[in-house]
């Protein structure tokens, strides 16, 4: 139970800080605005693994598990950006859906994860929900046509290893501890995201940003790492594809937030696959 509560945490935190996110990122830059966030985790989650950290550098087969989680999922987040910098937001989306049933499929197979039938079945249609709220138009989902658009290649390659980083994060979080996971990963991606700054010169004015934004930063880096402690327990607690796909369903619960809040339009589909991705998670959780 505890688990499945995490989980949704993990929703509704990434759910409302994506918005964080996304005006930060608009405003002070991506890497800025990802520096900031595993800055943030890195230094506060330091004293509570403090202790573990001497161990996990003599354990070579955890330590080569946590290095390659972190690698993986900065090498995740670059195409997924430059994704977004050069494609359309509407075809890029559907197209980072795949990291959810790669997630799903990777704990099944090299994990040894054994979903029924039912909870299968209700995976399923919560991919689909989700798949269905992000797309404005049938034809982003034509990928023989839509490939060939800018960013979307990207966005594929930033989706599977996605996938592949979360997969990861659930293993390490059950092989060592959730917050051991999180600060490891948060640490790597603080010094490759600091080391690529400062040699293309973005570094310039980081701190200044703070001044200058500190509500919109304080949104993004609190949210952003709690949705990553929430996610990183729930999968220490319950099957990694369970917490995945409860969590990962915060995207369809983002484009409601946008109806709700902005006043966006949604379409006939897109209310439906909200309706399927809920229902769905709702659902999964009680039998679950």
């Amino acid at each position: 139970m505890l688990g499945v509560l995490l989980a949704f945490g993990a929703l509704f935190c990434w759910a409302f800080g994506d918005y964080f996110i996304q005006k930060t990122t608009k405003t002070i830059g991506i890497w800025k605005a990802l520096l900031y966030i595993t800055l943030t985790g890195t230094i506060v989650l330091l004293p509570f693994v403090n202790e573990e950290i001497p161990a996990i550098l003599t354990n070579t087969s955890d330590l080569i598990l946590l290095l390659a989680t972190g690698v993986i999922l900065f090498i995740a987040a670059i195409f997924e950006f430059r994704g977004f910098k050069e494609g359309k937001l509407s075809v890029i989306e559907p197209a980072l859906g795949a990291e959810l049933p790669i997630t799903i499929l990777l704990s099944i197979f090299i994990w040894n994860e054994r979903p029924t039938l039912s909870q299968g079945l209700l995976m399923l249609s919560v991919f689909v929900g989700i798949t269905l709220a992000v797309t404005l138009t049938h034809r982003h989902l034509h990928y023989h046509k839509s490939i060939f658009e800018k960013g979307v290649i990207f966005a594929l390659l930033g989706a599977i290893l996605m996938g592949v980083s979360n997969f990861l994060m659930g293993v390490s979080s059950q092989q060592t501890s959730p917050l051991l996971t999180m600060w490891f990963t948060s640490a790597i991606l603080s010094v490759l995201s600091f080391t690529y700054m400062s040699m293309t010169g973005e570094l310039h004015g980081f701190f200044a940003s703070f001044r200058k934004y500190p509500g919109m930063i304080l949104g993004e880096t609190i949210l952003d790492n709690l949705a990553w402690i929430c996610y990183t327990f729930a999968m220490s607690l319950i099957p990694i594809s369970l917490a995945t796909t409860i969590s990962e369903s915060y995207i369809a619960v983002a484009v409601l937030l946008g109806f709700i809040i902005n006043k966006d339009k949604l379409k006939h589909h897109q209310k439906v696959g909200i309706v399927l991705a809920t229902a769905g998670v709702i659902l999964l959780s009680g039998i679950s």
